[in-house]
């Protein structure tokens, strides 16, 4: 089989699902890039070939990279086409560039793509157009029922092709060795509410920073992640006690942040589901999350408190009482914790994309 990710947008997913499936009996070869924002884990039971972008050169996410990828793209899917005729089966997690890549996709084997990121409603005509792709794929995965009611309502995609697999919580994550918190973040008594990731616009850190300053007290909150948008607004209206980390964070300060919090709060406008929950649920830290996307399906078992998306109000108040309740903060860290060794496992994860292959290979 053969997972293959161009961009290398989700290095810890690619990583985690091709070592699982390699644990399942499955002979895996990862195609992805070279990552450029640091390392990645090594490649554990599975092979990993970096073919596609590798004149690619410029800061991470500059429009210098952006075009060598551009110019690499079409020449790059095509080295992989002919690669792939070597695999029984074809599992993409991305489409690098949605508007090409039909065209060169590999033929003549099953082909299945994960489809990690959902536009909010309603699509667009242009989103249409792109989600038209999503029909030349024998089976799409989707980590939550909410995810796949969209893709089988919304876009009109057959029942039989849409395939509900959680996400899985890296394990390998909450296993890394004890170390030191990153330098910016201070060693402190009081509790730590975390809020890690990617810092982008639907992730709601500004009402979260409005929920913090209508009155928190005796507690301290940690922002984490590497900004794609101007955040010195934010920084500007945030209260003395919100701590800055706006960077990428190695995997051994990932493990820091989450074993200090005392919770981990996720005040997005719309999501499907999110690499970040997947990360809290491997550490077993309390939730508390808005009700989007397939987050309510994470809460209905136990594992996360549920605000309404976009009230700062409801989000203070949550925070408040979990912050002065440790008894509800341990349920919720023991219902975490048994997801992620359930239904969100990585072994459980395996067993059923292992499933789903041998359904369409017969």
């Amino acid at each position: 089989m053969h997972v293959v990710d161009p961009s290398a947008y989700t290095p810890p997913y690619d990583h985690a699902l091709c070592a699982a499936l390699a644990r399942a009996g499955v002979d895996v070869e990862l195609f992805i890039s070279r990552f450029s924002y640091g390392e990645t884990p090594a490649p554990d039971g599975y092979a990993r070939r970096e073919l596609f972008y590798r004149a690619a050169r410029g800061a991470p996410a500059s429009r210098t990279r952006r075009a060598i990828k551009l110019a690499e793209h079409v020449p790059d899917m095509l080295r992989y086409r002919a690669a792939a005729a070597a695999a029984d089966l074809v599992h993409f997690q991305w489409l690098a560039v949605p508007q090409l890549d039909g065209p060169l996709l590999p033929h003549g084997r099953p082909l299945v793509l994960t489809v990690h990121d959902l536009p909010s409603p309603p699509l667009s005509a242009a989103q249409r157009r792109l989600h038209r792709l999503y029909g030349r794929f024998d089976a799409l995965i989707v980590h939550s029922e909410r995810g796949r009611e969209r893709l089988t309502r919304e876009l009109g995609l057959p029942d039989s092709r849409v395939h509900t697999i959680p996400h899985g919580a890296f394990e390998h994550l909450a296993r890394q060795p004890p170390a030191p918190l990153p330098a910016g973040l201070p060693q402190t008594a009081a509790p730590v509410v975390l809020c890690f990731g990617l810092m982008r616009p639907y992730k709601g850190l500004d009402l979260l920073i409005e929920a913090w300053n209508g009155g928190i007290a005796d507690a301290e909150l940690w922002l984490v992640g590497r900004p794609h948008f101007d955040i010195g607004e934010l920084r500007a209206a945030a209260a003395g006690s919100v701590r800055w980390l706006p960077r990428f964070v190695s995997d051994s300060e990932l493990a820091a942040c989450f074993r200090r919090a005392d919770l981990v709060v996720l005040p997005y406008r719309e999501i499907d589901q999110s690499g970040v929950l997947a990360t809290a649920l491997a550490f077993g830290s309390p939730l508390v999350l808005s009700g989007v996307g397939g987050f309510p399906e994470v809460a209905a078992a136990g594992a996360a408190r549920l605000v309404a998306p976009g009230d700062p109000a409801a989000l203070r108040a949550a925070l408040v009482e979990l912050l002065g309740d440790r008894v509800a903060r341990e349920r919720l860290s023991a219902a975490a914790r048994a997801l992620a060794d359930g239904e969100w496992s990585w072994r459980r994860v395996a067993e059923r994309t292992k499933a789903l292959y041998g359904s369409l290979l017969s």
